[in-house]
């Protein structure tokens, strides 16, 4: 069976023209800072690259390090609107490199995870960068979920993840003495890292092999070119304009867009579809008291129930020697939104108006009503936990942070799953890729998908 992907219509010092004044753009060392940063324009000044790469998440960043190794002759930037890099989804998430058990046989995201986790390994391991194969337990605590179980081990045997075997309640007390359940997958393949110092690396990767990265780079725009009075032949040779809020801009051949929570909007500006929307869900999570980590050793997962949109809430150890309890899953007000009374008009507005997100609501009422409710009071997640470890109580667990999910939504309410590219409409369309949706686990797929998308871009504009 193909791999589901889904397509919409519609060495430094290397860019055109330098930089001027305050940019600094000197590959620097590993021991040094991961990143030397360019932090603004001088407003006359345009600056003409041959692919620029919108957004400096892990899947972005990852993504222009593909693009620079394949192509070295190439001028290629990085836009970020925030100050530093990853500092949302890849700087918010869980940190645990998923084995790929959960997805569907012969998918592009079982395919791309089971690829990513054994890439994410490997790079670690060439990079010098911590990481935890702590492993993890999906444990069945009620008989009703012993046939999901025994459904999901398959499913992952399937995928060829590495080790999985089925394990009786005496088993599960040897690899987690305080945990109850009746039967579990262990998975040990399953790990831990820090995502944001994976991207760093990433960035400094890109950087040390010709490529800028320019921060504070908040994109309002993208249009065609105009032939500048002068005769200049910018306008033909870099089509591509690429403006900010503060007026500055760079010219480009050719744009790839890694915008995680504002990927609708940033390809809107190019013409596409509106569809599919990104709603944000937040997710948050408790922290066990350092006096309890003792409790948890690995990753201990529910089975999940294809009923419901989302996981559930699960144990995680953290790289720093914390244990994360969750996430529920609720409705973000805001796109970067990580705290509940975080709000945006337009935000809110585009989810209620664009999104299919009321059907997605109708549809799963009493699970929302659920997340809610666990969101508010401690002591229903709590309860939930308990199914695993009893000895939790409510006088265990700190509130924690929280993350926020760009979740790509169809007009029908459904969770879109698959990989959406898109390009925009009229000529511009032949000059820009959009990655509309990269589903999580995008951060442990991120150098698989990084090769997927570098294969496109290298198909689509003849590189």
């Amino acid at each position: 069976m193909a791999p589901a992907l889904r397509y919409l219509s519609g060495a430094c010092g290397r860019a055109r023209g330098g930089f001027p004044g305050g940019f600094s753009v000197a590959c620097r060392p590993a021991q040094a800072r991961p990143w030397p940063l360019c932090q603004g324009f001088r407003r006359a000044s345009t600056r003409s690259f041959d692919v620029i790469i919108i957004g400096g998440g892990i899947v972005g960043l990852a993504s222009a390090r593909a693009l620079i190794l394949r192509h070295p002759a190439l001028s290629i930037g990085v836009l970020e609107k925030e100050k530093d890099l990853a500092v949302h989804q890849t700087g918010h998430n869980s940190g645990v490199i998923h084995s790929g058990i959960y997805y569907k046989p012969e998918s592009l995201k079982a395919k791309l995870c089971v690829q990513g986790a054994a890439l994410i390994y490997e790079y670690c391991n060439q990079k010098g960068i911590s990481y935890k194969q702590c492993g993890k337990l999906i444990v069945a605590v009620e008989q009703e979920e012993i046939p999901r179980l025994q459904a999901l081990y398959e499913r992952g045997l399937q995928n060829g993840v590495q080790g999985l075997r089925l394990i009786q309640q005496e088993d599960i007390k040897k690899k987690e003495p305080y945990c109850r359940g009746l039967m579990a997958i262990d998975c040990p393949y399953t790990g831990i890292v820090d995502y944001r110092q994976v991207a760093l690396s990433f960035a400094q990767d890109f950087q040390e092999a010709g490529g800028f990265v320019l921060t504070n780079f908040e994109v309002k725009g993208i249009e065609m070119a105009k032939e500048s009075p002068s005769g200049s032949k910018d306008g033909a040779k870099y089509p591509i304009v690429i403006r900010n809020t503060k007026g500055e801009e760079v010219q480009c051949q050719y744009v790839v867009t890694c915008a995680g929570l504002y990927s609708d909007r940033i390809s809107e500006l190019s013409g596409c579809n509106p569809d599919p929307q990104i709603v944000p869900f937040r997710g948050d999570y408790l922290l066990l008291k350092p006096e309890k980590r003792y409790l948890v050793k690995g990753n201990i997962y529910p089975v999940p129930d294809s009923r419901f949109p989302f996981l559930g809430v699960h144990f995680t150890p953290r790289m720093d020697g914390s244990i994360w309890l969750g996430p529920n899953a609720v409705l973000a007000f805001k796109r970067e939104g990580y705290k509940p009374f975080d709000f945006s008009a337009r935000d809110v507005m585009d989810v209620i108006i664009k999104s299919g997100l009321i059907k997605l609501v109708f549809q799963n009422f009493s699970y929302g009503v659920n997340e809610m409710y666990k969101a508010c009071f401690l002591s229903a997640t709590v309860k939930h936990l308990q199914k695993f470890i009893p000895e939790i109580t409510v006088s265990d667990i700190l509130r924690g942070p929280a993350g926020v999910r760009a979740q790509a939504l169809d007009r029908d309410g459904n969770l879109v799953e698959d990989f959406v590219f898109d390009g925009g409409v009229g000529a511009i369309g032949s000059h820009i890729l959009h990655v509309r949706n990269a589903p999580s686990p995008a951060a442990t797929s991120s150098l698989a998908i990084s090769g997927m998308i570098a294969d496109e871009v290298q198909q689509r504009f003849k590189l």
